[in-house]
């Protein structure tokens, strides 16, 4: 009996610890088999198992891949003043005399390698105004970069590097493509710390915040559509990369949703789909060749949808149509609602502009709309510049016609009369440059530069593109007051 016992106790004794042990062994062998689990095609292993059982992304590869292709960009600014000589001028003429100030500051950002050929893109705002401008690759090599373009409206620039170094490009994706809550890295240099990655998921898209609203002038036209994530991203990231998981280009970090100017939240970053386009335009003419749908729109809220008896919340509605625009001249009319550009869906003005944008002058879109008695047409656009032509401008028309920032127009024998001058020629359009810088407008009427009168548009934009020392010029505003603007180069 007493043996009988014993061996009842040690059968127990025996089964109470092969039971935790199977557990434990089971749990062990449930828990590899999910961490090698293959997610879209990739193998992941040793890494966390999320809540659903499937494995975590591995953001390893994407990260060693990208950091090989994000820069770090310096800046050394100078702001120059010229200040005029009155009592010499009495006595010798304008600008004798006078002198230049000039001030020095720094700034840092990050770039994104898009081509072997040391071709970098950026943001406008982390090179404006820049005098020098570095580039330090990740293997510390560091180049002296140029501006080949840059696009306020866009906030992208483009730099160029020359060396014997081996320019590592990163491969572009496909930021249509890019759905919410999938993970994406923002790779950059916050805070001059070189090579830094962040990791975040797509929180919205074709985000619209007033940013470039509020760093562009009135002559700009900005052009929002964010990609927004929480990938956290701090001063010295904007122009770096935001990366999908294959390790591919989807954004160029550009901003921060942020009350004290560092992280707080999320983050902002230029789909790669617009800035394809625009690089490619600054890189093959200098700047970019903007089409415009020519409407006045708004966003369909409830107000506006019973206001207007609509019949849903859908598409982007037009409020007005400028006369011998693209939409007037395609049938758009005000009132009617945009649903699709080509077959994509547009439900925002950021959406809509994002997809024009895309486009240049002289290509034709399909646009679907629904009119006022609530008819769906498919419409046939061709798409215009700001002056209302389809022609692309030559490389050379550009060069010629676009000095430091503006583009010019005869004045015409009344404007001469009116001013009581013979000779100048007008400014017509006005963005970020030199000219801009020193306080010239549109319709300031430069009559001399350098104390050389000016007849026409050909001798102003070679004297403004072919000196290579500072510039004195002697300007008319359109009220007829005589003055003088003077900027090193």
């Amino acid at each position: 009996m007493k043996g009988k016992n014993l061996l009842n106790v040690l059968l127990v004794s025996f089964l109470g610890g092969a039971l935790p042990l199977a557990a434990y062994l089971s749990y062990q062998s449930t828990t590899t088999k999910l961490s090698d689990k293959v997610l879209d095609g990739s193998s992941y292993y040793a890494h966390p198992v999320g809540l659903n059982g499937e494995a975590l992304p591995d953001l390893t590869a994407a990260s060693e891949t990208s950091v090989n292709s994000v820069v770090h960009v310096t800046t050394k600014v100078v702001s120059t003043t010229f200040q005029r000589d009155l009592f010499q001028e009495f006595f010798y003429g304008p600008g004798a005399g006078g002198r230049e100030f000039k001030q020095y500051g720094s700034g840092a950002g990050s770039g994104v390698i898009i081509s072997s050929e040391g071709y970098i893109v950026t943001n406008n705002h982390v090179i404006e105004n820049a005098a020098e401008i570095h580039v330090i690759l990740n293997d510390n090599s560091e180049y002296t970069a140029k501006v080949v373009g840059a696009d306020p409206s866009t906030d992208i620039a483009v730099l160029k590097i020359e060396g014997t170094g081996t320019f590592v490009p990163m491969k572009f994706g496909n930021s249509d493509a890019l759905k919410i809550g999938e993970w994406v890295l923002a790779v950059g240099n916050p805070f001059n710390l070189t090579s830094t990655v962040t990791a975040g998921i797509v929180s919205a898209k074709a985000r619209n915040i007033n940013l470039l609203s509020d760093r562009t002038d009135k002559d700009v036209v900005p052009i929002e559509s964010f990609i927004q994530t929480d990938a956290a991203v701090n001063p010295g990231n904007s122009g770096g990369a935001l990366v999908n998981t294959k390790g591919e280009l989807v954004g160029i970090n550009t901003a921060i949703a942020s009350q004290t100017g560092a992280y707080s939240g999320y983050s902002f970053a230029i789909p790669v789909n617009l800035m394809e386009k625009v690089v490619k335009d600054l890189i093959d003419y200098g700047l970019v060749q903007r089409a415009y749908l020519g409407v006045q729109i708004s966003s369909i809220n409830q107000e506006l949808k019973e206001k207007e008896k609509l019949p849903n919340l859908k598409g982007v509605y037009i409020n007005s149509v400028v006369d011998g625009g693209s939409a007037d001249k395609g049938g758009l009319k005000t009132g009617d609602v945009i649903l699709k550009i080509g077959v994509k869906e547009v439900n925002s003005p950021a959406q809509l502009q994002e997809e024009i944008g895309k486009r240049r002058p002289g290509d034709k879109v399909v646009v679907t709309v629904r009119k006022k008695n609530g008819d769906e047409e498919v419409l046939d656009l061709v798409l215009r510049n700001k002056d209302g032509e389809t022609e692309l401008l030559s490389k050379e028309e550009i060069t010629k016609n676009f000095a430091l920032g503006a583009t010019f127009v005869e004045l015409t024998d009344k404007e001469k009369k009116d001013l009581n001058i013979s000779y100048g020629v007008k400014v017509k359009s006005i963005t970020t440059g030199k000219l801009k810088s020193i306080g010239i407008n549109e319709g300031t009427i430069i009559t001399k530069v350098n104390n050389d009168p000016v007849e026409n548009i050909d001798e102003l934009t070679s004297k403004l593109n072919g000196v290579n020392r500072g510039i004195l010029l002697e300007i008319v505003t359109p009220s007829g007051t005589r003055d003088y603007k003077g900027f090193g180069l």
